[in-house]
């Protein structure tokens, strides 16, 4: 940093705290209500959602071997199978747009092609099997459609854009991640799968949400959710102690350990920064006022489609929030087109990930992924309201 920049730094936050509206009540609110989400992402997202994702992270690091990221995932892989896999992971993950953070860092640093690694990242908590039905029964059948619809082809488009734009520094990491011919596998397939199958079961099974109807088999799972969550730690404890070293070990520790630095204190001042600004979704208790939001968002005007997808990849939702929240602003006068265009840009983007996708990846592609997923979620929305 310079001196400039120092100075120009010094003269931000003494400005900042010289007007701060500090006796303002929505002010002090605001400042509560960042720490009051701090709080709630700690309580119900670290523990059970991102310490497993971190450590899926650096175990895909770790032993996921480079040759076969780079046959199904790397950017000369088959462009079909490559974004088949990565567009649909989301109806196995349940994760929101924070936790997919460390899957996605763990398989663009073993070497996936900027394409198929953003078709992942976005779909991974936009395409949640119960979010879309639970759109579906609450906000219409036609809106769950296209909330699946779009998701899916929200995530191929986005990385094909990506890969198009950077084709030729995907060339050059091509070679960058070239490995030799003939490395000997550590460990057979069907022990890579049952390891890995391990640590993702945990993840789905630890997060199974709360059904809304107490029958069927979505419901007897979440009664069982714990037996089968512990079922599979047990099975990540045996087939570490059994198949691998300990030097693989003490590796596998350190790469889980450089993601939690390289991602959760960003992570957890972004949420700060959320909470500040936006409050909690569904309480009107951020420095921004929920009656802005609601009278910006009617009718469907390309104003109003920009300003929910705008909206929407600023704001942090849980998975599952965003259909209550939606219901009450469409209750409030919201129209379908905005409604739409702030599902499919909400789950996949929030200010939290932002900032840790610029520590990922860099500004430049950063900027171009969210502005993709903005401008396609407006559009989409227009189009949506004009047809309903």
């Amino acid at each position: 940093m310079s001196e400039f920049q120092k100075l120009l730094a010094i003269v931000v936050v003494f400005l900042t705290a010289y007007f701060m509206p500090a006796e303002s009540g929505r002010f002090q609110g605001a400042i509560l209500e960042a720490f009051r989400m701090l709080n709630e992402y700690a309580r119900l997202h670290v523990l059970l959602c991102l310490v497993p994702a971190l450590f899926i992270a650096g175990a895909i690091s770790t032993f996921i071997r480079q040759q076969a990221v780079m046959r199904y995932l790397g950017a000369e892989a088959n462009k079909v199978l490559a974004y088949c896999v990565a567009s649909v992971s989301g109806t196995i993950l349940a994760v929101c747009s924070c936790t997919v953070l460390p899957l996605f860092a763990g398989i663009y640093s073993r070497g996936a092609g900027i394409g198929p690694a953003t078709a992942f990242l976005y779909s991974g908590p936009a395409i949640n099997v119960l979010a879309i039905i639970l759109t579906a029964r609450i906000l219409g059948f036609e809106m769950g459609v296209a909330r699946a619809v779009g998701a899916i082809a929200f995530s191929v488009v986005i990385g094909l854009i990506m890969a198009f734009v950077y084709r030729k520094e995907e060339a050059a990491k091509q070679e960058a991640f070239a490995m030799p011919v003939g490395e000997e596998p550590r460990r057979v397939l069907w022990q890579e799968i049952a390891y890995f199958g391990g640590m993702v079961a945990f993840l789905v099974f630890a997060n199974w949400a709360k059904p809304l109807e107490p029958t069927g088999i979505y419901a007897g799972i979440y009664e069982i959710k714990w037996i089968l969550a512990g079922i599979s730690l047990i099975l990540v404890a045996y087939t570490s102690i059994a198949w691998f070293t300990r030097g693989e070990l003490v590796e596998w520790r350190d790469s889980t350990w450089f993601f939690t630095k390289q991602i959760m204190p960003l992570l957890l001042g972004g949420v700060l920064v959320a909470g500040f600004l936006m409050g909690r979704p569904g309480l009107d208790s951020g420095i921004i006022p929920d009656e802005y939001i609601t009278m910006l968002v009617g009718g469907n005007s390309l104003w109003a489609n920009l300003f929910a997808s705008i909206v929407g990849a600023f704001m942090y939702f849980a998975t599952l929030t965003e259909v209550p929240i939606l219901q009450g602003l469409m209750g409030s006068g919201m129209g379908k087109g905005p409604a739409l265009a702030l599902l499919l840009a909400g789950p996949a983007l929030s200010l939290p990930s932002m900032i840790v996708l610029r520590q990922i990846m860099g500004t430049e592609k950063t900027v171009v992924y969210v502005s993709l997923v903005v401008v396609m979620a407006t559009i989409t929305g227009m189009m949506y309201g004009a047809w309903f």
